[in-house]
């Protein structure tokens, strides 16, 4: 495909992108809805159910690097169509798991095949679109991350209503499918056309080096024991694998990652606030998830629905960042983006039970706006340090700190969740026999099941059940109210990062300016639309 026919069908090709990125959003935010039927189907502890995600995660990071790397180096459709057909086939197999291992298992099969296929479509929309249009592109490719956060919960609601809980997964085999076919009509192969020689031990390094740092980062949030040795001992390991990473690509003449791009400001402070953005942020959605079903005991349905202005705010404010970073400059969008997160998730300190809707929709509504001016412009901060021909490295950066800032706001924010419930709940479990108490201290949704069995084995102990649901929707908001808080300080630190250290204009910008418009505050003038680089 020659560059003028590229170029011709750039945005033809981004909505392309859009369908394989959604699939990939659309499948988390769709279980985050069915968490709890799933659990009660399959009989799983709460710790199967976390798996169920972090399996899923945790390959999904561990990979990704790697396959933004040999899709540099292999081509980005190839990878783009392989992932997308793993990922289809997993989906399969997750519907129909009969156990929560079985479901473990899919799941880290699903991770396989989004980590073949989020890289590729950052890598592909840097080599597509020049540096006048990179900024719009990457942030229509923000909003619609946030649309899926919107369509994934509504349409798994709309799901578990209809049909079993297995449809949730079904649901992303039409994607697959449709995803499959543009690829192979539409998007352009690419890759580094001088690869140099492959790294095999800088791969390893990179997979081994973060699966290590993000399984200890998921089971110090499963046990909430993070001095011991069971959780010291991976992250520990991983982090030193990391450095070992490091040091060996600084020394490599074929490097997998060239690790000075860690020394541009602008990549480093672009990759730290996309890392800490969706730190606060998924530490938030786990405890709004259950906020929604078990205190304020709506539907599935209804929960998706309540998720839907985040993705209003992102959708609104991500395409515009690009405009908006290029006449105040990408520090003051991007810090603007974070502080009002950490306002928004402050914010949650306020809601209780009887809360109205309207007033939690508004702060919903503000932590989505938020989102959507901090991700683009960092993202494009990142993307635009690294030479188009190494996109599919630059673009792995990118996911891979979104995964394990995610990985670790879930792991210490949900351990600092569970920590205060169980604080906060006390002797409120006495009411249930010895063997009872330990599930319900876990979690509010223990203590809700809990209730209900001993509703049922002995109607007369019906008001001590309504007591223990009480008390532990009391100790589920105080501790939601603690855990506001953390995620809020990490937005506002994430503000800090990105007024200290990130450009003031957005590096496009000063690539259009030319030789001689070299100066930080200069307005930007947009070049010429010229074709794209493949």
């Amino acid at each position: 495909m020659d560059a003028q026919t590229v170029h011709r069908r750039r945005w033809l090709i981004l909505g392309v992108l859009v369908v394989c990125l959604l699939v990939v959003i659309l499948d988390n935010t769709i279980l985050n809805v069915a968490l709890k039927t799933i659990q009660a189907d399959l009989g799983a502890t709460q710790s199967q159910m976390e798996w169920a995600i972090n399996s899923y995660t945790l390959v999904f990071a561990g990979l990704m690097f790697s396959a933004g790397v040999l899709g540099d180096r292999f081509g980005r459709r190839l990878f783009l169509i392989v992932g997308m057909v793993i990922f289809g086939l997993a989906s399969v197999a997750s519907a129909f798991a009969d156990s929560p291992s079985q479901l473990i298992a899919t799941r880290a099969l699903m991770g396989i095949g989004a980590a073949l296929v989020q890289p590729q479509t950052l890598s592909v929309i840097t080599n597509v679109f020049d540096p006048s249009e990179r900024g719009k592109a990457i942030g229509i490719w923000a909003s619609f991350s946030g649309i899926g956060i919107a369509i994934g919960p509504v349409t798994g609601g709309l799901l578990l209503e209809n049909f079993w809980w297995g449809s949730v997964f079904l649901v992303n085999v039409p994607f697959v499918l449709v995803g499959v076919v543009a690829i192979a009509l539409v998007v352009p192969e690419s890759k580094d056309p001088s690869p140099g020689r492959i790294d095999p031990f800088g791969v390893l390094l990179s997979i081994a080096g973060l699966s290590l740092l993000v399984y200890g980062i998921i089971h110090g949030g499963e046990t909430t024991e993070w001095g011991s040795l069971a959780v010291l001992g991976p992250i520990l390991g991983g982090i030193a694998l990391v450095a070992l990473f490091v040091f060996v690509e600084a020394r490599s003449s074929h490097p997998s990652l060239d690790v000075t791009l860690f020394r541009n400001a602008a990549f480093s402070a672009g990759a730290v606030s996309i890392g800490l953005v969706f730190f606060a942020m998924q530490g938030a959605t786990f405890f709004l998830a259950y906020f929604w079903q078990a205190v304020r005991d709506y539907s599935p349905l209804q929960a998706g629905l309540l998720v839907v202005p985040v993705a209003v705010g992102i959708a609104l404010a991500a395409p515009r960042s690009a405009k908006m970073a290029q006449r105040f400059g990408t520090r003051i969008v991007v810090a603007f983006g974070m502080t009002l997160v950490g306002l928004a998730l402050g914010a949650y300190t306020f809601v209780g039970r009887d809360t109205p809707i309207w007033v939690i929709e508004i702060i919903v509504f503000a932590l989505g706006f938020g989102m959507g001016n901090a991700m683009a412009p960092a993202t494009e901060a990142v993307m635009s340090a690294v030479p188009r021909d190494k996109a599919g490295a630059g673009s792995a950066v990118n996911n891979t700190v979104r995964m394990v800032g995610g990985a670790l706001g879930v792991a210490i924010m949900g351990s600092l969740l569970s920590a205060s419930y169980r604080s906060n709940l006390g002797d409120a479990v006495d009411v249930l026999p010895a063997s009872a108490r330990d599930g319900a201290g876990e979690s509010i949704g223990g203590a809700l099941e809990a209730a209900g069995r001993l509703v049922a084995s002995a109607p007369s102990s019906a008001r001590d059940a309504l007591a223990l649901v009480d008390a532990a929707k009391d100790a589920f908001v105080d501790a939601m109210h603690l855990t506001a808080v953390g995620s809020a300080v990490v937005a506002w630190l994430g503000a800090i990062v990105a007024v200290l250290f990130l450009p003031r204009r957005r590096a496009s910008d000063a690539d259009a300016a030319g030789p001689g418009r070299s100066e930080p505050d200069d307005a930007a003038e947009e070049p010429s639309e010229d074709g794209a680089t493949v």
